[in-house]
């Protein structure tokens, strides 16, 4: 038995001031969308009297155009890690102190001294995983069942019942592992060769959407591009659900959250970072995403079908996750032309 965890050594950070309540305040959080658990808000403005207000998107790319907009009025967001590492160069965001936090001590070891945040002065640990594709297996179990061939050279049945999810950097990604080609490819025959499976491969999706748990619930697609928590999700409404971790590889990625250079409720905003590091409130976000945390002690609060769930463990079998820091400007610019093409 394999696990993703032995392929990755990431990481991030977690945070609070204080386990007492605070004086009355407001919290406006900018995360991924059906991605915060309702309780775990309720929990934190029962403890801290604080009012937090959500507000979501769905992708990197979306939130990052947004904040750097300006004029957003939020004070936190939830980027993967190489987005964190982008906004820190961009300087959207600020040293939240997160190492610094009395429930940073609950941090794994190997999330404190990650490649986009090296001992986490700025964002605190949210949720990690990995993207491959949620089947259906009641229409299709076939010989392509370990393969991106699910998606970008399907069987006849799943032609048309096919969904990607709306991130430009996981779409490009498996792209590049199913044509065997290197991750940051700048390679203008790569490239090539790359928008041509991708616009081929769109004649036979269906969307191109965020919302994949309700599109593989109704069973509106047979297939979809997806994140191993939301497959999770929605294996447990529907059993005939199996992650697939492509053989060719897939993306890890780690999610964090991060202080807004311009965030206007800043010791709010600090208070809910360690908030989320506490063992019991970390477990409540993962118990509602089903993504793993990066938080030790987490694990006694957890759901029991999160420690054994093949989507979280990995199987044998299943393809190596790697993480994808920033590439060059450049090459995100042919990637940003490719993926504004494959929308047209």
């Amino acid at each position: 038995m394999i696990t993703i965890k032995r392929f990755l050594v990431l990481v991030l950070a977690g945070l609070m001031i204080s386990g007492t309540a605070l004086a009355a305040g407001e919290l406006n959080f900018y995360n991924w969308g059906n991605y915060t658990n309702p309780e775990l808000l309720e929990k934190f403005t029962k403890e801290t009297g604080i009012k937090v207000n959500l507000d979501g998107y769905d992708s990197n790319e979306t939130m990052f155009a947004k904040i750097k907009a300006g004029g957003h009025g939020y004070d936190l967001s939830v980027p993967s890690d190489y987005m964190v590492q982008i906004m820190k160069e961009e300087g959207l965001i600020q040293k939240a102190g997160v190492n610094q936090m009395p429930n940073f001590k609950y941090v794994q070891a190997d999330h404190v001294d990650v490649y986009f945040d090296k001992g986490r002065e700025y964002g605190a640990p949210w949720q990690w995983g990995t993207t491959g594709i949620s089947l259906n297996t009641k229409y299709y179990d076939g010989p392509k069942a370990n393969s991106w061939a699910l998606v970008f050279d399907p069987p006849d049945v799943l032609k048309g019942k096919i969904n990607m999810v709306s991130e430009m950097g996981d779409v490009i990604n498996a792209g590049l592992f199913y044509l065997g080609l290197p991750t940051c490819n700048g390679n203008k025959a790569d490239l090539k060769k790359l928008n041509t499976l991708l616009t081929e491969s769109k004649k036979n999706w269906a969307s191109i959407d965020y919302g994949v748990i309700e599109k593989l619930t109704s069973e509106d697609v047979y297939a979809s591009h997806n994140w191993n928590g939301a497959s999770m999700r929605t294996r447990l409404q529907n059993p005939d659900i199996r992650y697939v971790m492509p053989k060719e590889g897939l993306i890890a990625w780690a999610d964090n959250v991060v202080l807004l250079k311009d965030a206007r409720n800043v010791e709010e905003a600090k208070t809910f970072l360690n908030f989320i590091m506490a063992p019991e409130n970390a477990a409540m976000i993962s118990n509602f995403a089903r993504y793993a945390n990066a938080i030790e002690g987490s694990d006694e609060f957890m759901d029991p079908e999160m420690s054994k769930a093949p989507e979280i463990i990995g199987y044998e079998g299943a393809g190596t996750p790697q993480f994808v820091p920033p590439c060059p400007q450049d090459v995100t610019q042919m990637y940003t032309k490719i993926w504004n093409n494959l929308l047209k």
